[in-house]
């Protein structure tokens, strides 16, 4: 269900775009990149954030799709990782709000495992303004 999510997310990421403003440069400066469909835009957005890295917001966190699984090398997951929420809200949720404390016996997994599911703020852009709500199941 989460790899599911990661791919719906990853998906979503890309048709928005995070640097859509840097992704048109590119595409603008070379004519023969215009009309060019939408999964070489998915491409070249990969290229332009294993090229520079996350793009930051003006409080300094690292905000896009989780791409550690998709792009090699130390890039790791943004401060702010893409996500759909509740309503089909388009938003971001903090890494740190995603981050649970590991089991230390297979009793305290199994309860984790049956636990119920729980929210965490989806932001804006900016880290800071909650536009709603994703559900951790």
């Amino acid at each position: 269900m989460r790899k599911q999510l990661f791919v719906l997310v990853l998906i979503l990421f890309f048709l928005v775009g995070c640097s859509q403003q840097e992704m048109t440069k590119v595409i603008d400066s070379k004519d023969n990149e215009t009309g060019k469909n939408g999964s070489d835009l998915i491409t070249l957005q990969l290229e332009i954030i294993a090229k520079n890295g996350y793009p930051k917001n003006e409080n300094g966190q690292t905000y896009g799709p989780d791409l550690k699984d998709l792009i090699r090398g130390e890039l790791g997951e943004p401060d702010l990782i893409l996500a759909v929420g509740e309503n089909d809200t388009i938003g971001y949720v903090k890494k740190v709000d995603l981050e649970r404390s590991q089991p230390k016996t297979p009793e305290e997994a199994v309860k984790l495992n049956d636990a119920p599911p729980r929210e965490v703020p989806l932001y804006d852009v900016d880290g800071e303004t909650v536009i709603g709500k994703f559900i951790i199941r």
